[in-house]
């Protein structure tokens, strides 16, 4: 019971959202073309600064290192899946390897 109150707590629901945030923010950045789009990357720099605001919050109550960490490895599975499903952008083998690491270290971070 311990571990699950660790694993989910509301710091790390801030920081899910957070990451969230920037997620659709890259694939925004992706969209925008280079700020070709100017409104397709105005709006992803506005989704930067909500994430990191919500990031700041999640500070209050976790170790930063881990709240980065988490945020980082939250935003690279969502950003390399995003990527994949939605742009089409292909992944090595390797890269399956690496989310799988991450994953793992997610969960070492939490435990």
């Amino acid at each position: 019971m311990e571990f699950m109150r660790n694993m989910f707590s509301f710091s790390v629901f801030l920081i899910l959202m957070s990451a969230i945030l920037d997620i659709i923010a890259n694939i925004l950045l992706a969209k925008s073309q280079g700020f070709k789009n100017k409104k397709l990357g105005i709006i992803a720099l506005m989704l930067v600064a909500i994430a990191f605001g919500l990031l700041s919050i999640a500070v209050k109550d976790l170790d930063l290192a881990v709240a980065y960490a988490l945020w980082g490895c939250f935003g690279i599975l969502g950003t390399s899946a995003s990527g994949w499903i939605l742009l089409g952008q292909r992944m090595r083998p390797t890269a399956f390897l690496g989310i799988a690491l991450l994953i793992c270290g997610i969960i070492l971070l939490r435990i």
